[in-house]
């Protein structure tokens, strides 16, 4: 099979030749139909994260029909369409996992980071972490579900019940949590790059009540920002943004260094949090309430060898909604 590959970080993917890989008892041998192209597959590839062991394929929002099971795989059938998140396995053991939280676990492993990813036309999953996709998406819609949707879902919650909403860089993530946040009635505010009118559109054509650069002020002070940009100087910005007693969601899994800033911002019981990774129970309620809330999801299909082609246009934040892989493409 072929399988875009990272043999050393700032480096580009090689498209290698690979062996498809025989299933583990637990494992799910997937044939890949799509996958979307991440911003934490970005700081894999610019090794902004602890080191992966390479060669790596990235890739952690993937689409898939099952080829073939593990003996122990009893979950799904040869021919389900599955969806495969960041999160690949758990210790279940640790306290982390004891506790409920399995998102925190210290043994985890993660797709396309620590086991091989969805940059392939096949790969293994442990059944376990998997996810039935609701059928009113396709392979290439379902994609950015994976992550933008599953990790922007558990910031949303973080949020809490915030009836003013922030959401700081409009990419895959918040493009989709704006059409969940409008269609439960909250009124949502875009932030993006300074004169960046494209994507201020953009955020209002999918519902965003005001849309403005990431150096403005809301109309009036928001509940809760989420920030999805990878900016430490955007925590201070959320921060002076929102009112006492908000809270400020970092989402993502890398940022720049957050400045120094002034005391009063943050005082009146504001907060700032992150979110790391997600759970299985996230994934199952996001895509029960992706399978009843018609979310649109804007992708744009890269063929597979195109890989590099995709992650450079995140890069340079050329993409409208998310890039998505298709090895058929």
């Amino acid at each position: 099979m072929k399988a875009m590959r990272l043999h050393a970080v700032h480096s580009p993917l090689s498209c290698d030749e690979v062996a498809v890989p025989e299933p583990a008892p637990q494992q799910i041998l997937l044939r890949v139909t799509a996958c979307g192209v991440c911003r934490t597959d970005l700081h894999v590839v610019d090794g902004e994260l602890e080191s992966a062991p390479l060669p790596l394929t990235p890739g952690h929002e993937i689409v898939g029909t099952v080829e073939r099971c593990g003996r122990s795989a009893a979950r799904f059938a040869v021919s389900d369409r599955v969806g495969v998140p960041w999160l690949g396995y758990t210790c279940g053991v640790c306290e982390y996992c004891r506790r409920g939280l399995e998102n925190l676990c210290v043994r985890a492993r993660f797709t396309g980071y620590t086991l091989p990813g969805g940059y392939a036309d096949y790969v293994l999953a442990d059944e376990r972490y998997c996810f039935a996709i609701p059928a009113r998406y396709s392979d290439a819609q379902a994609a950015p579900l994976l992550c933008a949707g599953l990790i922007g879902y558990r910031a949303y919650r973080a949020a809490g019940d915030a009836e003013r909403l922030g959401l700081y860089g409009f990419g895959a993530a918040a493009h989709l949590l704006v059409q969940l946040a409008r269609a439960q009635g909250r009124f949502v505010s875009a932030f993006t790059r300074a004169g960046d009118t494209a994507a201020q559109e953009f955020a209002r054509s999918l519902g965003a009540h005001w849309a403005g650069g990431s150096d403005e002020l809301p109309p009036e002070p928001l509940d809760a920002a989420i920030l999805f940009a990878p900016v430490g100087a955007l925590v201070p910005a959320a921060l002076a943004a929102t009112r006492k007693g908000g809270r400020v969601v970092c989402a993502g899994i890398h940022m720049s260094d957050i400045p120094s800033f002034p005391y009063r911002i943050l005082w009146g019981e504001r907060s700032v949090c992150s979110v790391a990774n997600l759970t299985r129970a996230d994934g199952n309620e996001f895509m029960q309430i992706a399978a009843t809330v018609a979310l649109e999801p804007a992708v744009e299909v890269f063929s597979l060898q195109q890989a590099n082609e995709a992650l450079q246009r995140l890069r340079q934040g050329e993409l409208r909604g998310a890039a998505v892989l298709q090895p058929q493409a």
